[in-house]
């Protein structure tokens, strides 16, 4: 048994696989930037500031940033020599064995699939509230899934399977949907920053650390500027999806570290401007609100700007929908592919050059827990599997250069195992900064996934 749960893959770095190799570098900094950049800057960022981090907010990013970038530094290694659509499943499937990527694969569906559903969500609110403000109104029970009174929530269930079929028509096309929703929110930021940094007021950034660094009051709540930074570390997630289309790459080797360390760079001087800028402009205690941006603009007198905010909003979550969609079909495909979900799932459309079938499976499930489940709390969890899955590539840079010290890696880390072991230091402790129910739901999605893996995956395997 203990054979068969550490069996490892053979690393073939960049075989070909029947899906269409398209896609540059500058795509895969576009897509990175799609993941990242969306309700992070919108909503986050105000929330942050008003209840965990004051001004200091700008220092929760770059704490954020940091462990980000030590596991970008990973990622780049691995995705560079290793390769795979898989991403963190598939580098731990050739470094650990199988029940470890499987255990990745599973906390990777929980980053993707139950991230798009809550972003899903937040977009469907927005979408809702635009449209009354135009003086259009939907009926109030097509907005709210049925446990909240509603029937389904019609918006964040048609927006899943407008993307699905945005996805089966292809990656190049859906790169180029994704590049120009990014060019869109790119642009609402700029406006906001252009019209708000003659109004920046330093007294608005005094106290600077009003909460601390971190400290745990009476109901539990975590406040400081380390708590912030694992609030705010959601804005990170998604940058990692770049490494989820190695397989339709032109240059794996070359453009997969250049469009994970680019998109990461950039989203994170975007984070600090935006935040720093806002905390200078609105006293931070008023920035409690499901849009900052828009406030703030309203504050200094822009009453257009909450149309302006809108449509950044819009396309920025859009894209971030895009790439989650893009992940997590490409890494259910690689686990069908090795048989640990059905190999259906992993026939690959001749024309399309798409893996339609995973496509459509994860746009119909995705779109009914949009529709019909209000996700509450539970996206939360989200990045608690992301910071377990940046600390399994860490580990995962030092076990390759241990077992495979002769691998060819187009790019490596220096100073290794430094780097990666910043990585595992700053996401653990992140991880130990997120409240004491996340942890709780963490562990039961992990048991949930133990027992598919013992009932299924374990016996259908392909190495078997």
């Amino acid at each position: 048994m203990l054979e068969q749960l550490l069996r490892k893959k053979p690393i073939q770095p960049h075989a070909h696989t029947g899906l269409k190799k398209c896609l540059t570098a500058f795509d895969l900094a576009l897509l990175g930037i799609g993941g990242a950049i969306g309700t992070g800057i919108f909503v986050l960022t105000g929330i942050a500031a008003a209840t965990q981090s004051g001004p200091a907010v700008v220092l929760s990013f770059i704490i954020a940033a940091i462990a980000a970038g030590f596991a970008a530094l990973s990622y780049a290694e691995l995705s560079s020599s290793v390769g795979g659509s898989g991403s963190a499943y598939g580098y731990s499937y050739v470094a650990f064995g199988e029940f470890a990527a499987w255990m990745m694969g599973w906390m990777l569906l929980l980053e993707y699939g139950v991230g798009a559903a809550a972003v899903a969500n937040g977009w469907a609110g927005y979408f809702v509230n635009t449209l009354s403000n135009l003086g259009l109104h939907l009926p109030a029970h097509l907005t709210k899934a049925p446990v909240l009174g509603g029937t389904i929530n019609l918006p964040a269930f048609a927006i899943i399977w407008v993307l699905t079929l945005l996805l089966m028509v292809g990656v190049k096309e859906s790169a180029r949907a994704n590049n120009l929703m990014v060019i869109i929110k790119l642009s609402t930021i700029a406006i906001f920053l252009a019209l708000s940094v003659g109004h920046i007021h330093t007294e608005n950034w005094l106290p600077f650390m009003p909460f601390g660094w971190f400290e745990t009051l009476d109901n539990g709540k975590n406040i400081g500027v380390l708590a912030g930074a694992s609030l705010v570390f959601f804005a990170y997630f998604g940058f990692d999806a770049v490494s989820t289309a190695a397989e339709e790459c032109k240059l794996p080797q070359r453009d997969l570290p250049i469009g994970l360390i680019a998109s990461l760079s950039f989203c994170t001087i975007i984070y600090i401007i935006v935040s720093g800028t806002l905390t200078g402009v609105i006293p931070y205690h008023e920035l409690n609100t499901s849009s900052p941006v828009a406030y703030a603009l309203t504050k200094l007198g822009y009453t257009w700007s909450s149309t302006l905010v809108a449509t950044g909003v819009l396309a920025g979550l859009i894209t971030v929908l895009l790439v989650l969609l893009y992940g997590l079909t490409r890494i259910l495909f690689a686990m069908s592919r090795d048989g640990l979900i059905s190999p259906v799932f992993s026939a690959v459309n001749p024309d399309r050059q798409t893996p339609s079938k995973i496509i459509l499976l994860c746009g119909t499930v995705v779109s009914i827990v949009a529709g019909f489940i209000p996700l509450g709390e539970l996206a939360e969890t989200v990045n608690i599997g992301t910071l377990a899955s940046f600390i399994m590539v860490c580990i995962g840079v030092i076990r390759l250069r241990q077992t495979h010290p002769d691998l060819p890696r187009p790019f490596k880390n220096p100073f290794n195992p430094l780097i990666p072991l910043g990585g595992v230091i700053t996401c653990g402790a992140l991880m130990s900064f997120l409240p004491a129910s996340t942890w709780h739901r963490f562990g039961l999605w992990a048991v949930v996934g133990v027992v598919f893996y013992f009932v299924y995956s374990l016996r259908h395997s392909r190495l078997r």
